[in-house]
């Protein structure tokens, strides 16, 4: 199967090659969230991305991969997005791994709490950690640099195709903060062939998106 970034819960993985890893798609669960597996080429070590829910469709996409998991990331602490963590965590005996302001609010407990700029190392590769505040306090969005020449961002529910994630969980000014967060941390940092791989949905890119990024403020979302 060609990778196109369009998956459909309980539906086939997809596999993209970056040259030096590969990222394994899957969505899972209700809310059709997606649960990502980014592989070293060189190692085989990998990092799991949001164990969502459907413990057995992402340990089948683990075992598809022959991978071995060296951690288990979250994105940010929403229910839709732990909901199999505490089976991934008993399953692999990985460490657990979320953003330092969201950790408290998640039920399995976090071995490592992330801060902006923090790196993961994941067999050769090194992934990196950008705090992203507004949809929770402690979003986390990862990220490598493929040998393709591209970089790969994960972005949870940040940032999506159209827009920046939903802003109203909270009692304070959430949308300002958030899309301050996306504008000087995503789009000041990335460069427009940067493809982003959201907590829910299809693929985009940063060049894709960048153009839309004044009248999302105006709107208010």
């Amino acid at each position: 199967m060609n990778y196109d970034g369009k998956v459909e819960p309980g539906g086939p993985a997809q596999v993209l090659d970056t040259g030096n890893a590969r990222i394994t798609k899957r969505s899972v669960g209700s809310m059709s969230n997606n649960a990502y597996l980014v592989q070293d080429a060189a190692t085989g070590a990998a990092l799991l991305i949001d164990a969502a829910a459907d413990w057995p469709l992402i340990e089948a996409m683990i075992s598809e991969a022959d991978a071995r998991v060296v951690g288990i990331a979250t994105t940010h602490r929403h229910f839709d997005h732990v909901g199999a963590l505490a089976e991934a965590k008993d399953a692999l005996a990985a460490p657990t791994l979320a953003g330092a302001d969201d950790a408290d609010e998640i039920e399995v407990p976090t071995d490592r709490r992330l801060t902006d700029g923090d790196t993961i190392p994941v067999g050769d590769l090194t992934i990196t950690c950008t705090h992203v505040r507004g949809h929770t306090p402690g979003s986390i969005a990862y990220s490598f640099a493929g040998s393709d020449g591209r970089s790969h961002l994960f972005s949870g529910d940040t940032l999506f195709p159209g827009g920046v994630g939903a802003t109203d969980h909270y009692d304070y000014q959430s949308f300002p903060q958030l899309i301050d967060d996306v504008e000087e941390r995503l789009f000041g940092c990335f460069d427009d062939s940067t493809a982003v791989y959201p907590g829910h949905g299809n693929d985009t890119t940063i060049g894709t998106e960048r153009p839309a990024l004044k009248e999302w403020r105006a709107r208010g979302w």
